[in-house]
């Protein structure tokens, strides 16, 4: 997993409640488990204007170009800005996939659904919550200045806005530790291979029926 210090980046708008996992990557294309390769099919039915299917050209099908992630002015971006409950509906780990093989580092909401917001964690994303006069202030501020960026610096846990001015973020301090460090929960598992290598051989030692292979289980009691 990509450790995470401090991003700035151009901020994407979307101005709506309740965005589902499905808005975010529909279940046609839930079939692969790479984590590459979503980062094309991410809001797939509002981006395009045709229907997307696994494997398609996405280079030659027709784009919305009222929505907001096909704008010009709002290429580029890696700071998702939406409203309440984002992340709702199925627990698909492919949502944060899709958003982060785009290039969403930091999501800013209200508030967001329990398991995606724990699977964006577990996948190198930052989302944030923010009160919602903060949200809708930023809402005003983004779409009135092409260009906006704002800059989050983790370890600060504070969001540095254009003019300098700070607002700043709870965040829990193991998952801020672990997107610093860049550990998932295997890379955190690695962390401990060499004790879990040592239990192994002692359990192997003290218990060795225990790793007997059914073939030669088989071969010695038929002897």
């Amino acid at each position: 997993m990509k450790k995470f210090s401090v991003v700035k980046g151009i901020v994407l708008p979307l101005n709506r409640a309740n965005v589902d996992t499905d808005f975010i990557i529909p279940k046609q294309f839930l079939k692969s488990i790479k984590r590459t390769g979503f980062g094309v099919n991410l809001f797939d039915e509002h981006r395009y204007l045709d229907k997307g299917e696994p494997d398609a050209d996405n280079s030659q099908r027709p784009l919305n170009p009222d929505f907001v992630l096909n704008q010009p002015r709002y290429q580029g971006a890696s700071v998702l800005l939406a409203r309440d409950n984002f992340g709702c509906g199925s627990s698909r780990e492919h949502a944060p996939w899709a958003l982060d093989d785009y290039g969403f580092r930091v999501l800013i909401a209200p508030s967001f659904a329990d398991i995606f917001y724990n699977n964006c964690f577990k996948n190198g994303i930052l989302p944030i919550v923010l009160d919602k006069e903060i949200v809708s202030k930023l809402f005003e501020e983004v779409t009135a200045t092409e260009g906006y960026e704002l800059e989050v610096d983790l370890s600060r846990q504070v969001i540095i806005k254009p003019d300098g001015s700070e607002i700043a973020f709870e965040v829990d301090a193991f998952r801020k530790q672990c997107l610093l460090d860049g550990l998932d929960d295997i890379g955190l598992t690695l962390e401990d291979a060499d004790t879990i290598r040592a239990f192994e051989d002692n359990w192997r030692k003290q218990s060795p029926w225990y790793f007997v292979q059914p073939e030669a289980a088989s071969q010695d009691s038929g002897s």
